[in-house]
């Protein structure tokens, strides 16, 4: 009981390794990478238990019960339905022999500790992930901006309908125009794949 103690106060319970590409293979998160569809790892975390894999599209938790059992459980988290938010990064106390990284997926929290050795490697995670975190949160503002005019065109145009517009042929032509404003303005802010903000800051 006291070995498992001191195990957890010094970060030794399960301290992650940042796994280099040429290793990527040996992972179980390589087994579930969609290469058809371009996507590319750009980050792995391995501990005892679990593996931690951000690729250009989503992040992927290879979920382990104990660091003694196979079994696994993946979960996947695209980047277009789950946000990054609270972004931190903890480094060590002198006692210390791991470095930690905070972040909140969608409502999902995750807090991952990497030996202390790693921490210039974890400064790049934590450089792209914070970046995704203002990209995401701007292009949501974009998004809203979008939304809020098209309803203010859509009810100036309501409102100032000449009256030998046919009701139902104006209600078309709004419509039509709305779908493709907001399809437009979809394609543009909302990023499916962040492989640009990855290739910019991790160094591997």
């Amino acid at each position: 009981m006291l070995k498992k103690i001191a195990s957890d106060a010094l970060g030794l319970s399960d301290i992650g390794k940042i796994i280099g590409p040429a290793d990527y293979d040996k992972t179980d998160a390589d087994d579930y990478i969609r290469h058809e569809d371009d996507e590319k790892i750009y980050f792995l975390i391995k501990t005892k238990a679990d593996e931690y894999c951000f690729t250009n599209i989503a992040f992927i938790h290879v979920d382990g019960d104990t660091a003694v059992s196979s079994k696994r459980t993946l979960k996947r988290y695209p980047y277009s339905q789950y946000k990054f938010t609270d972004v931190m990064l903890e480094t060590a106390g002198k006692v210390d022999l791991d470095v930690e990284i905070k972040f909140t997926l969608g409502n999902q929290a995750f807090s991952i500790d990497v030996d202390k050795k790693q921490l210039d490697q974890l400064k790049d995670l934590y450089k792209a992930l914070g970046s995704i975190a203002e990209v995401t949160h701007e292009n949501s503002i974009q998004m809203d901006m979008a939304t809020q005019s098209l309803d203010r065109a859509v009810q100036v145009l309501h409102n100032t309908r000449p009256a030998e517009v046919q009701l139902a042929e104006q209600y078309e032509k709004l419509t039509e125009f709305g779908f493709n404003w907001i399809q437009q303005a979809r394609a543009k802010y909302h990023e499916k794949d962040f492989g640009a903000v990855f290739e910019k800051y991790i160094n591997n």
